[in-house]
């Protein structure tokens, strides 16, 4: 099933942060898409819960040296 991690961010500084993170979450399996929204500190990731989870997105984003503060998982991508 495919559902949306919604990521609050601390640690974003500049524009290369935010494509250092999307392009790392991008590259996992059973991610379909991204979004990184610098100004909110937010990553959005639609992926299928049967490949990845939430937290194992999370835990990709700790590697790089960002915090994750809270994670937000929604049942279906078409609600935003």
């Amino acid at each position: 099933m495919t559902k949306r991690a919604i990521l609050q961010l601390d640690g974003l500084t500049c524009p290369s942060c935010m494509t250092k993170i999307q392009s790392a979450l991008q590259n996992q399996a059973g991610v379909e898409k991204v979004q990184v929204l610098f100004n909110a500190s937010k990553a959005k990731a639609d992926f299928d819960d049967s490949q990845v989870s939430a937290e194992q997105l999370a835990a990709v984003v700790d590697k790089l040296g960002y915090e994750v503060k809270k994670i937000k998982v929604k049942d279906s991508v078409a609600a935003n």
